[in-house]
Order: structure tokens, then sequence, then C-alpha cells
């Protein structure tokens, strides 16, 4: 029997509660839970404990400017975030979370993914996208509305394909400029309006990588708070194994066989590439494809 797959940054334990986030009473109950419980930041970035388990502290915790976001119930208790408005430039963030997502287990960092996106989000959208006047956190922290024109907003995620294309017994791998050095993933585009996955799958491999794709099947997904996507894995045969490279999209690619896939994931110092990192869903994928999944 297959194993499922468990991509990285899923499995939250949270009941998400919507039923809370709508009913005024309900949301002053939980807030005023003594058991309710503040997910402790650094910025975007989270506090973690030495098993890589997210780091709690008490609703006294709460930074005075901020407003809070209801994630969830957490076996019955009320968890939150703080949602500060005031990010600190780009530059000067720690993305320490580089390091923690090696160690946290999956279903803690699902629940960070669902509070870091959240609260990106809000930061880029603070204002009325109809009339252009200040909007106010609403739903609990799930959506915002302008007291103007009466304008509901919610958090939306922009769909992402990553795909391994296959010839034959070979899976197609590409870098970009920005990875370390010898590190190779999966092909990924995002979703263009009035596309499917399909299509979108099929037109990026072309795009980035000149192989035409002779059919797609999906495989799995996951979500990704850098800030907000949802990746979903695709695995694509093609016609043939001519690479002509879109290069300003990818700095180089090859065909890899699943023994130089599983060479990468052993680490060995000989081995064709650096494999993505174990958190990431191209791993994942590479991973199912070695598996004869």
């Amino acid at each position: 029997m297959n194993t499922p797959l468990r991509p990285g940054l899923t499995g939250s334990r949270l009941d998400r509660a919507d039923q809370i986030r709508v009913n005024e009473e309900l949301l002053g109950e939980v807030r005023g839970n003594l058991r309710a419980r503040l997910l402790k930041l650094n910025d975007l970035d989270p506090e973690i404990g030495p098993d890589g388990t997210l780091v709690w502290g008490s609703m006294a915790d709460r930074p005075a400017d901020s407003e809070l976001l209801f994630l969830g119930l957490d076996d019955g208790t009320p968890c939150f975030a703080p949602l500060v408005e005031n990010a600190p430039p780009a530059g000067q963030r720690a993305y320490a979370v580089w390091r923690y997502l090696d160690i946290m287990p999956p279903a803690e960092a699902s629940t960070y993914a669902a509070a870091r996106s959240l609260i990106e989000w809000h930061r880029g959208h603070l204002f009325c996208s109809r009339c252009g006047a200040r909007s106010q956190v609403a739903k609990a922290g799930w959506g915002r509305k302008c007291p103007e024109c009466g304008a509901d907003h919610f958090p939306r995620v922009d769909p992402v394909v990553i795909m391994l294309a296959t010839f034959e017994d070979k899976a197609l791998v590409g870098r970009q400029p920005r990875f370390p050095p010898d590190r190779y993933s999966a092909l990924a585009g995002f979703v263009e309006p009035g596309e499917s996955l399909e299509g979108a799958v099929t037109r990026e491999l072309f795009e980035e990588a000149g192989v035409h794709a002779t059919s797609v099947r999906y495989l799995t997904s996951q979500p990704w708070p850098f800030p907000n996507t949802l990746m979903m894995a695709c695995i694509a045969p093609v016609d043939g194994e001519e690479l002509t490279l879109d290069t300003e999209e990818i700095e180089a690619a090859k065909w890899v066989s699943k023994e130089d896939v599983r060479r990468a994931f052993d680490g060995a110092v000989d081995a064709a590439f650096i494999a993505p990192p174990h958190f990431a869903i191209a791993h994942t994928l590479l991973r199912a494809w070695v598996d004869g999944k």
C-alpha cells in the first residue's frame, strides 16, 4: 500500500473554527479564556523550542500596538497571533525561519504558515482597493472591512504549479541564480488568470525549458507562506529531452536519474546536485518520483 504524501508545512492540529470568527459573543469568550495563548514571533519569524515546536505565551504578552488574529482552537484551547502592522524594512528582517523550518515538525510549520501568511496579507492590504480608505480588521483577523464604502476584503493565496518533467527514466531539475551553489529543484511558475493547472504546467515547461508536456498528473499541494502561495505539485512526461532555457528565469537545468536523486537525498559528496530542503514540496515531488508514485 502506498504511503500518503505528507509535504512540509501541512497537517496543523488547529480547528479554524469559522463559526467563532463571525460571532462576536463567541469571539469574546475565546479572547477571555484563561487558557488562550498567543504565538510568539520575532516580527514574522517564529520563536521555537529545542524540539522545533512553536513557543506560545499568554494574552498578556500581546504587543501594545497590535490587533489579535484568531488562528483557531488546539484541542479546545484558543490560539491567537499578534498583528503588528508597522513592519521593519525587509532588509532588517532576520530570516532565521529557514533554519527553523529544518527542525520544525510539519504540523507546527503548518500552524506557523497560516499565521505568517495572514499577517503579511494584512500588512499589504491596509487600504480599501475600491475607494482607497483605510480598512479595518474584521472576522477575527480573517478579513478586512472598509468603513467608508462597506467593501469586504478577504485573504487570498496565489496558485503556483511546481512540476517535474520526466522523459524515459530521467527527470528535469533546474536552478535560479538566487539558489545556494549546486542546488537544483523542480521548475515552477504562477497560474495565470483563465488558466487550468494543466495549462499552467504545460505553458511553464515550454516557456522555461522548451519541452512539451504530453500529459499532466496532479500529485499534492503545500502552503508556502513567503508570502502567500499555494504550491500544487505535478508530474509531466514530455516528448523529448532537448532543452531551450529561458535564461531570465533559469540559470541552468539538467536531466537526472533516480540514482542521482537518491544520492542527493543522502548528501553524497559526489552527488549530481544538492536536493531541495526536506520541508519544500520540491523535495516531496522528487521523493514521490523516486518511489514510483
